[in-house]
């Protein structure tokens, strides 16, 4: 169908892990213990899970949702709002421990995690899925913990998996999870909740997150747009200032919550599923605009049982864009500091800075704009960088981004049913018509006007890999930069 030789956004050196599967969220290696000898597991006064200047008034902000509205405290199961919602997302531990609940209060939904436990433990921990009239309940077991989604959605119990793993390794990232183990291997009814004051924001910020932005669907990273020279160039500033500080492990640049780079050690890769938790961790803390921050964080993906020390900072006042660098040592704060400097002084220089603020600020074309009138949205990812491209967002969809991203959900469901996967896809209704193509090197997913025919579709579809190829230096992260 398309002419073209290598898949648009493919590269020799991948600055991320691609991935296949995201239902096994299992660990990818040892790589701390490989980088740097001895016990990397952080004792509970290295731990910061609070946002600075936040510690005194958690127990009013524990209940508040990311725009700091309230969660429902006083609702349990006989609240109309609580009973109203499409997906509730619960967390607890192997003894009956109330853990999170995405919507009211653990403590008066206490019962209800004793019925979910006990429906596990009748099936002998081998219950995975129910379903009842047009409620979906998914069990997943994560040992010390069990996640249960109860869903109206219409999601399928592969993508409601998915997003339990993710809750999971928030809660891991910012433990360990052999600090959990370690826990209620020793103190099996341990309320958990006293070690993750404030997680139940990031979690709640999370599912939000999830539900409008396809990066989690397709296991994939979108990249701030900008030409291959100027990314390479802010590359480069990242390595010459930071090449030389020892055990080093990432250095990541976004914005908008975009790539904008990432520079790493030797032979060490991240998970996107890794990177999708820190981008979570920085839209949701808003207090790393104003400071540098120094913060242990467990990448799950990465290593599972060990702290990386992140030092979190904005470029500038006049520059939104985060940078992270990443440690195996705790005590190189005022090192990275330095660090920070040195890239911001370059990046002004050889203005690359200029080139960020211009992407930040411009607005992605909609595909009506970039020439194809017949087609509202589109999604597309190279397989083999785990990268992806979305163009904006346009009417009749502004207002209503779950609604497009509900689409995109069932066509990828089909796409990667286990019993009968789809690999070409056209599905109309009155509203719209759905495409998807899933091929060896990318995955297309498009919504076109009601009334296009199939042949109109397939030549638009040719018409927009051609050109996505033309522009994948400044769309996609290409070439590889390491320490």
């Amino acid at each position: 169908m398309s002419d073209i030789d290598v898949e648009p956004g493919a590269a020799r050196d991948s600055v991320l892990v691609a991935s296949g599967s995201f239902d096994n969220f299992e660990q990818m290696s040892s790589s701390l213990e490989e980088i740097k000898n001895g016990n990397l597991e952080a004792n509970d006064e290295d731990l910061n899970l609070n946002e600075p200047g936040q510690e005194d008034n958690q127990e009013e902000t524990q209940n508040k949702d990311e725009n700091g509205m309230d969660k429902g405290e006083d609702e349990d199961e006989t609240s109309l709002d609580w009973t109203s919602k499409k997906k509730h997302i619960f967390v607890l531990s192997a003894a009956g421990k109330p853990i999170y609940s995405r919507y009211g209060n653990e403590d008066k939904l206490a019962w209800l995690f004793g019925v979910m436990l006990g429906l596990f433990r009748y099936s002998r921990d081998s219950i995975k899925s129910i379903h009842a009239g047009d409620t979906t309940y998914v069990f997943l077991s994560k040992k010390p913990l069990i996640l249960v989604a109860v869903s109206k959605t219409g999601e399928n119990v592969s993508q409601l998996i998915l997003q339990l793993n993710y809750v999971f390794n928030q809660i891991v990232s910012m433990l360990t999870l052999q600090k959990i183990t370690k826990t209620y291997e020793e103190r099996p009814n341990y309320d958990l909740r006293r070690m993750l004051r404030g997680v139940d924001r990031l979690i709640d910020h999370l599912l939000n997150f999830s539900e409008t932005e396809p990066a989690f669907t397709l296991g994939a990273i979108q990249c701030l747009p900008l030409a291959l020279s100027d990314r390479d160039s802010i590359s480069k500033a990242i390595k010459d200032a930071c090449g030389k500080i020892k055990n080093l492990v990432f250095a990541i640049l976004l914005g908008n919550n975009r790539l904008i780079t990432l520079v790493q050690m030797k032979k060490y890769h991240l998970h996107p599923a890794d990177i999708h938790l820190i981008f979570n961790i920085v839209q949701a803390t808003e207090s790393f605009k104003y400071s540098e921050n120094w913060t242990p964080l467990c990448l799950p993906r990465f290593d599972n049982s060990g702290y990386l020390y992140v030092h979190v900072s904005y470029l500038a006042e006049d520059c939104q864009a985060c940078l992270l660098l990443l440690t195996v040592e705790k005590d190189v704060f005022f090192p990275l500091s330095n660090a920070k400097q040195k890239i911001v002084e370059k990046l002004r220089i050889n203005g690359s800075m200029q080139h960020i603020n211009t992407s930040l600020l411009t607005l992605e074309e909609s595909a009506l704009a970039s020439g194809f009138p017949e087609l509202r949205h589109y999604l597309y990812k190279c397989k083999s960088t785990a990268q992806f491209y979305q163009p904006a967002i346009c009417p009749p969809y502004s207002k209503d981004r779950v609604k497009l991203i509900e689409l995109y959900k069932r066509a990828h469901q089909k796409t990667h049913c286990n019993s009968r996967p789809l690999k070409l896809s056209f599905e109309r209704s009155s509203e719209e018509v759905v495409f998807s193509w899933d091929t060896k090197g990318f995955e297309l997913y498009a919504v076109f006007e009601p009334l296009i025919d199939t042949a109109s579709a397939i030549l638009c579809v040719t018409k927009l890999l051609n050109w996505i190829k033309k522009k994948e230096d400044k769309l996609f992260h290409l070439n590889a930069y390491t320490f």
